[in-house]
C-alpha cells in the first residue's frame, strides 16, 4: 500500500509504503501423518520504481507511522512494488517445530505511481 493514496504522491515528499501479509498455518496429511506448516514473512525488498530499493525485516506500517519510506527527486510515473520472502516451520503428528529449510520469495505486483510537482501560490487576503 502507498500513502499519500489514489496513485498519486509529490517529488521531495516522503511517500510512506507498507504491506500487509499475514502469516499461514496450514495442516495437511501426508503419508497418514499429520503435518502442520506455519509460514512467515521474513524479508521485505522494495523496489521503488526509480532505480532505489530498500530490504526491511518489517512491513512497514500505515499513516502515522512512517518506517518505510521513499523521496522521489523527479516527477514522472513510477511502478513500486515490494517482493515478500518466506520461511517456514514444521511438525509431523504433534513432535517438535523444526525449520524448513531455505525461503520462497514471492514477486509483488507493479503499482501505478506518479510523481507530480507542487506549484506554491500566494494568496492574498481580502480586507474588509
Amino acid at each position: 500500500m502507498i500513502q499519500p493514496p489514489n496513485g498519486r504522491t509529490l517529488v521531495n515528499f516522503q511517500t510512506n509504503f507498507f504491506a500487509e501479509p499475514q502469516p499461514v498455518d496450514a495442516r495437511i496429511a501426508l503419508l497418514g501423518q499429520q503435518v502442520e506448516l506455519h509460514i512467515v514473512p521474513k524479508q521485505f525488498l522494495w523496489q521503488f520504481g526509480d532505480g532505489e530499493s530498500a530490504a526491511t525485516a518489517e512491513p512497514g506500517a500505515p499513516y502515522p507511522a512512517l518506517d518505510v519510506t521513499h523521496r522521489y527527486l523527479t516527477k514522472g510515473r513510477v511502478a513500486p512494488s515490494v517482493d515478500t520472502t518466506y520461511t517456514a516451520t514444521f511438525r509431523v503428528n504433534g513432535g517438535p517445530w523444526r525449520d524448513v529449510p531455505g525461503s520462497v520469495t514471492i514477486p509483488g505486483a507493479p503499482v501505478d505511481l506518479q510523481v507530480l510537482t507542487a506549484t506554491p501560490t500566494l494568496v492574498g487576503y481580502g480586507r474588509g
